[in-house]
């Protein structure tokens, strides 16, 4: 009979070990958001990783039919074919058509007319995948090109003229021949690139127009041997210029252009 009187003491152990479970939800709480804490950086790499080497991948592709164009040629192609007033009518990019397994777009392609006139419009919905780069792009976008030269005096595209291997004094090795530019807004056909007196001096600029990219902390170039690297943010303004230009010896040289 004396065994009820327990009871109120046990219900009581019983209420007072209660308390520690919400510590414990507690606990696995903040353990789960610091695992999600750790994961989030390696998702997002996980995101970025194929990324990269597939913009690597394109920009190789693209140096190497500069190359095949140099085969047959004997220069690679000029920044753009103007007419005689000198006004762009048709990109480098659409002379490397050939080289790039799109000989049949390239056959539908007419010379007679700018790259946006009414025949060769109906090509421009045509997506060059080597062209359009690796990040999503959904509806226009997909036309719209990531990948440009650096045009301009001193640079391996000055403009209509064409240069050979041999007109780079500095070899191909030191020389950049094509880059990535997020949101260019060029059409692949268009004869338009990044000019180098209009360009920012950095990788991935926060403003203004310049060699940029969708990955964090650098930006993917293509030099004229078809090598790619891929130019950290910290690049110095001066090692970048040195390796636009195709001769070192005109930066320092003031009676240069």
């Amino acid at each position: 009979m004396q065994r009820p009187s327990n009871l109120p003491a046990q219900r009581a152990s019983k209420e007072g070990r209660s308390a520690p479970r919400w510590v414990e939800w507690l606990v696995g709480l903040l353990i789960l958001g610091i695992v999600l804490a750790l994961l989030l950086p390696t998702m997002q790499a996980q995101r970025e990783g194929p990324r990269r080497p597939s913009c690597g991948n394109m920009l190789k592709q693209i140096a190497l039919s500069m190359h095949n164009y140099h085969d047959v040629y004997g220069c690679f192609p000029p920044a753009y074919i103007a007419d005689e007033a000198g006004r762009p009518l048709h990109s480098w990019r659409v002379l490397l058509l050939p080289y790039m397994e799109e000989k049949p777009l390239y056959d539908k392609y007419r010379f007679d007319e700018p790259w946006d006139g009414p025949h060769n419009q109906k090509l421009a919905s045509a997506i060059i995948n080597a062209y359009s780069g690796a990040a999503d792009h959904s509806g226009p976008k997909d036309t719209e090109t990531d990948y440009v030269a650096i045009v301009g005096p001193g640079t391996l595209w000055p403009g209509e003229r064409s240069l050979a291997i041999s007109d780079i004094p500095d070899g191909t090795a030191n020389v950049i021949a094509v880059v990535e530019v997020r949101h260019s807004g060029i059409h692949w056909m268009e004869p338009r690139d990044l000019h180098i007196l209009q360009m920012a001096p950095t990788i991935n600029a926060p403003h203004g127009q310049g060699i940029s990219s969708e990955h964090k902390g650098g930006a993917n170039v293509a030099f004229a041997n078809a090598a790619v690297r891929l130019l950290p943010e910290s690049t110095p303004a001066d090692v970048l210029r040195s390796w636009i230009n195709i001769d070192d010896d005109t930066l320092n040289d003031p009676s240069s252009p």
